[in-house]
């Protein structure tokens, strides 16, 4: 199995009406640090982010921003990451955020939000990575966006073999478990390919 060593936690700049939103955010942040597992996340302090991004780093753990440079001042970035890096654009973000991640997971948030999970959802429909998506359900924060995709499957636009695969978490105590459980295995490697890894 992928051992799983780092999950980008999309999430709103804003805190929500639900205080339970932000107290997931924390509680999430405390078990990603308790299990060594590094948050990549969009760089800022304030909001969701700011409450995960916080929350791992007083429980002693890594943190990595990416943060592009013209939402430095609006998403206030928090320069206490350990890794922060500063994009020129939100192309950029994602991209880096995708190739620092293991795995991802969507807290309650906005259209920014809405926009990077479905990013990864579409991707991997595409075949183009196979990193667990986990969708946490606050609340039911999630349930219009899970029934739309149960209308498209229904409506016949997932079609069998492009299914849309994720994971929903609907208690964030169920998040990392479940991430951890759905790690890709690795495909096994042919003798060739061995013996060029012995000898370097």
């Amino acid at each position: 199995m992928r051992e799983i060593r780092s999950i980008c936690v999309y999430c709103g700049s804003g805190q929500g009406t639900d205080p339970v939103f932000s107290v997931a955010a924390r509680v999430l942040g405390q078990m990603m640090a308790k299990a060594g597992i590094r948050l990549v996340y969009g760089g800022g302090r304030i909001g969701l982010m700011g409450e995960v991004a916080r929350s791992v780093l007083e429980t002693g753990g890594r943190v990595t921003g990416i943060i592009p440079e013209f939402l430095k001042a609006r998403e206030v970035m928090l320069a206490d990451a350990q890794e922060l890096h500063v994009v020129a654009d939100m192309h950029a973000r994602k991209k880096l955020m995708f190739d620092k991640a293991d795995a991802f997971i969507a807290l309650p948030g906005g259209v920014g939000t809405l926009e990077e999970l479905v990013e990864q959802l579409t991707w991997a429909q595409l075949g183009r990575h196979d990193k667990p998506i986990l969708i946490a359900n606050i609340n039911g924060f999630w349930r219009p966006l899970l029934s739309l995709l149960a209308h498209m499957r229904e409506s016949g636009f997932v079609r069998p073999g492009l299914e849309v695969k994720y994971l929903v978490a609907d208690r964030i105590e169920d998040a990392l478990d479940m991430i951890l459980a759905a790690a890709p295995v690795e495909a096994p490697q042919d003798e060739e390919a061995r013996d060029i890894i012995r000898r370097m």
